[in-house]
């Protein structure tokens, strides 16, 4: 494997990167080292990751935004197969960057990953016929605590590649970022 690190690249929301993964390619072909818990701490990536989730989606599907209120996880995503259109949306009370999102497309073939500290919503929607996404998450999922923003929110504003997106009924009534009391606080 190439001994080069882990590169990060800022989105512009502080904490979120787009990491740039190790790969290896001959005429056999690739392999990706999609974790190394020393590289990916070098390249700002922390916490002790404790589930690991596998989604398959069609094309059309948006998952999200969601987030968790009192235990909030990070999450290391990537598509394993297909493309996604993957976002952040920092949702802590008073960040510097309370409401702003970024979005980055992930396919099978890029060997990129985004990293979604904490205190972050995320959800994404599939842009190939089928996608499969893998991600890594800092804390356990616990549907007691459990929430999330509407994905056509228009205090975020978040540009879609989709205008009418496959939901569900859950997701289709997540409310507004605006005047919640159930939000992370930035610290």
């Amino acid at each position: 494997m190439s001994s080069a690190p882990v590169v990060a690249e800022s989105t512009g929301l502080p904490g979120v990167l787009l990491l740039n993964l190790k790969t290896f390619s001959d005429s056999r072909g690739v392999v990706v080292e999609t974790f190394n818990e020393r590289t990916f701490a070098d390249a700002g990536v922390s916490g002790d990751f404790v589930q690991d989730n596998h989604s398959r989606s069609r094309r059309g599907v948006l998952r999200g935004l969601h987030f968790q209120k009192k235990a909030p996880q990070g999450k290391l995503i990537r598509a394993i197969r297909g493309a996604i259109f993957d976002v952040a949306v920092d949702v802590r009370v008073g960040s510097p960057t309370f409401a702003q999102w970024i979005g980055v497309t992930l396919t099978a073939d890029s060997a990129q990953a985004l990293w979604v500290p904490p205190g972050f919503a995320h959800g994404f929607c599939t842009l190939s016929e089928e996608a499969d996404v893998l991600y890594k998450c800092t804390g356990f999922y616990d549907p007691t605590d459990e929430s999330g923003v509407v994905w056509n929110d228009t205090t975020v504003g978040i540009k879609w590649p989709v205008d009418d997106p496959v939901l569900s009924i859950r997701d289709a009534a997540l409310p507004p970022l605006t005047d919640r009391e159930d939000l992370p606080r930035y610290v």
